[in-house]
């Protein structure tokens, strides 16, 4: 028996819970900050979020198996999705596919997963047929080929893993299923996530996307452990910064030990990770919020706002120039002795301050907020 699947319940994996029990309680923690602080959020702000995380699953999900994606293709697909404001983009088949098997998975998390949803995840992956220039069976198991995964030059292929033979696949998926659709609630929603993550990869059932569908499936285990049908870290992306350490770890683990005390625990550390760099993917929405409940009290007009909001939306250092009174005209549709009125009642509040430099030409930018990790 060289691989997992060939011993008897081989999906029965045991563990050892003392090894755990520290780091789940520390991720416990940082996911009750993280959902605490999204709590504050109105929806729009929730929205932008949940957008900023969405793409940024979708383009390292799909990086992980060498997949490049047009960055502002996600934008725009996400963007439409969700309600947001999008410039014109270019259009991928590809990337709309996998923006709604990611929104599906966790927009609907409380429905009950099937072959039929897996086969339409799996076709939705590849609207073409082809994965590159092969091509692939789509919204259907794999065929009686050997599926291996595999690496190294032609005539010199390590093989790292072969996935279970095709006559079992209907049985392995029947019980997948029926595990999937009942263990919710019945043990912990993490290590259940880790478990699907690892049970649905050993069967191995399409010819390709199945790392995609079994983090699509992570994020809905985690969807459905949280309660919420948005998801607001990448574990993706994550995984992406310790790609290497991912496979070797699935490797080994492969390798017919039922203990997956290693990959539990891997995996708790990689979502906490995911948890604490969230707040880099989405700096931009909490900035904003924490720039408002500093200037709760302040009294300021629409065109104040209007371009405060402006420089919010750009982020620290990169309104291009700053902000000179020939700006502020433009975007408010005011007078220039309105906009340097403005200007100044803006100063007097330490909303804004005076860059450096001589000239004709004042320039100011926005004070803004200390980040956490500014206060670390």
């Amino acid at each position: 028996m060289k691989y997992i699947w060939g011993r008897k319940n081989w999906f029965d994996f045991k563990y050892d819970d003392t090894v755990l029990l520290k780091p789940l309680s520390e991720l416990r923690v940082l996911q009750g900050k993280l959902l605490g602080r999204i709590a504050s959020l109105d929806i729009k702000l929730e929205t932008e979020a949940q957008g900023a995380i969405l793409v940024e699953e979708a383009i390292r999900t799909a990086e992980i198996e060498g997949q490049k994606l047009n960055h502002e293709a996600v934008r725009s697909s996400v963007a439409v999705r969700l309600g947001l404001p999008h410039g014109i983009g270019p259009h991928d088949r590809h990337v709309d596919g996998l923006v709604d098997v990611l929104l599906d998975a966790v927009r609907f998390h409380d429905k009950p997963l099937t072959l039929e949803r897996l086969n339409g995840w799996h076709a939705a992956l590849f609207p073409s047929g082809y994965s590159g220039l092969r091509k692939i069976k789509t919204g259907k198991v794999r065929g009686s080929e050997p599926m291996q995964i595999v690496s190294g030059p032609v005539g010199k292929e390590k093989v790292h893993f072969e996935a279970l033979p095709k006559d079992r696949l209907g049985e392995e998926m029947r019980l997948f299923l029926k595990w999937w659709n009942s263990s919710q609630g019945s043990m912990d929603g993490i290590l259940r996530a880790a478990t699907a993550h690892l049970r649905f990869l050993t069967i191995h059932p399409y010819e390709d996307g199945n790392g995609r569908l079994a983090r699509a499936l992570t994020d809905m285990a985690l969807a459905q452990e949280e309660k919420l049908k948005v998801r607001f870290y990448s574990v993706s992306s994550e995984i992406m910064r310790s790609r290497s350490k991912y496979y070797k770890i699935l490797e080994d683990v492969q390798q017919c030990r039922l203990d997956v005390t290693e990959w539990f625990l891997w995996f708790v550390k990689c979502v906490a990770a995911s948890i604490e760099n969230s707040r880099d993917i989405i700096a931009g929405v909490f900035m904003k919020v924490d720039f408002w409940n500093q200037h709760a009290q302040d009294e300021l007009n629409e065109r104040q706002k209007k371009v405060i909001n402006r420089m919010l939306e750009t982020g620290p250092g990169n309104f291009a120039g700053g902000l000179a009174t020939r700006k502020y005209v433009s975007i408010a549709k005011t007078s220039r002795a309105t906009a340097f009125r403005e200007i100044s009642d803006m100063l007097d509040k330490k909303i804004l301050r005076q860059l450096p430099g001589k000239g004709r030409s004042v320039h100011y930018d926005l004070i803004w907020p200390r980040t956490d990790k500014q206060e670390s």
